[in-house]
């Protein structure tokens, strides 16, 4: 992967967070970690704002986002333009996020998944490729509606 990961998370997503990392590390995928650090009390729309702007600014290739749930940190980063976050629990879903929709970020939750899974995720995620075609036109009424 040419540019970074950017990793993202609330308290309740830093012990998950901190799973991927190390399986980044083992991987080499490269990545930049914009927090949080600890499990003290943060809260995630905060926290989804440095490693989305990072993936909208072309600094970092995707976005891997983590709090309780996945829901509440993937609401926040949808509000920034240029950013298509799923929040997934599941192989299938983290799949074809990426095959069809071109999803720059990939939310997950702390307490849903564990890190198993998380990691299997995050390689789904991460290792498959947009198809485009079809699909292109309709990522591309997606990204219009931010305009609207």
């Amino acid at each position: 992967m040419e540019k970074p990961v950017a990793l993202g998370a609330d308290h309740g997503g830093f012990a998950l967070k901190e799973a991927v990392r190390a399986h980044l590390d083992e991987r080499g995928v490269p990545y930049v970690d914009y927090g949080t650090h600890s499990e003290a009390s943060v809260d995630y729309p905060d926290m989804a704002v440095p490693p989305c702007e990072a993936v909208v600014r072309g600094e970092c290739a995707y976005a891997l986002l983590f709090c309780g749930t996945g829901v509440g940190i993937s609401m926040a980063a949808n509000k920034l333009d240029g950013i298509r976050a799923c929040c997934c629990s599941d192989a299938f879903s983290a799949k074809y996020t990426r095959l069809h929709n071109d999803a720059n970020a990939l939310c997950l939750g702390g307490r849903v998944v564990g890190p198993g899974l998380a990691c299997e995720l995050v390689d789904l995620f991460l290792d498959t490729p947009f198809e485009g075609g079809r699909h292109a036109g309709r990522v591309a009424k997606i990204s219009a509606l931010e305009q609207r």
